[in-house]
């Protein structure tokens, strides 16, 4: 059986969007039970040259949603735009990346595994094609975004745990 490149991604990227998501309504309710204003939660950083909950989340949608309309573009560079520093803008980035990654065809998208597309960041242009862009760059960091939101949240002491992260398994048989 051949895994065709949306069979590798996408399935993947919305079980893990719909976990983030997860992590951010857990994330606001322990807030509020707690006390806390939600700035401390989205502006917390596992360290202090590492980028804040909120940009992990933005991460997440630049490494999906984005990543394949820069395949489709031949091109990719990361959003400079800021974060969402309130729960409700940071859901609806997530819903945002989720409604497209449903509707994106599949033919559509393994069609662009061959593509050229370029990773570009102010003079440096790194040359992938859709394939190659997406599996050993954007999936990755996809996946590092994603991971660090969960730590930042734990490191605040929410309850949380390995099936938060995972999110809805695709069963089947």
């Amino acid at each position: 059986m051949t895994l065709s490149l949306y069979e590798a991604l996408v399935p993947s990227m919305l079980q893990t969007l719909g976990a983030v998501d997860g992590l951010l309504t857990k994330a606001e309710a322990y807030a509020a039970e707690h006390g806390l204003a939600p700035s401390e939660l989205i502006d917390a950083r596992l360290a202090p040259d590492m980028a804040p909950l909120g940009y992990q989340v933005k991460a997440c949608r630049e490494h999906s949603l984005a990543a394949i309309a820069g395949v489709r573009d031949g091109h990719f560079t990361p959003s400079r735009a800021p974060w969402p520093t309130d729960f409700a803008g940071l859901h609806a980035l997530l819903a945002e990346a989720t409604g497209a990654l449903t509707a994106l065809d599949a033919a559509e998208m393994d069609a662009l595994a061959a593509a050229p597309v370029d990773f570009v960041m102010g003079e440096m242009r790194l040359p992938f094609t859709g394939t190659t862009f997406l599996l050993s760059f954007s999936q990755p960091n996809f996946y590092f975004h994603a991971t660090t939101a969960y730590a930042i949240l734990r490191m605040k002491g929410l309850p949380l745990g390995k099936t938060d992260f995972l999110g809805r398994l695709r069963l089947g048989r």
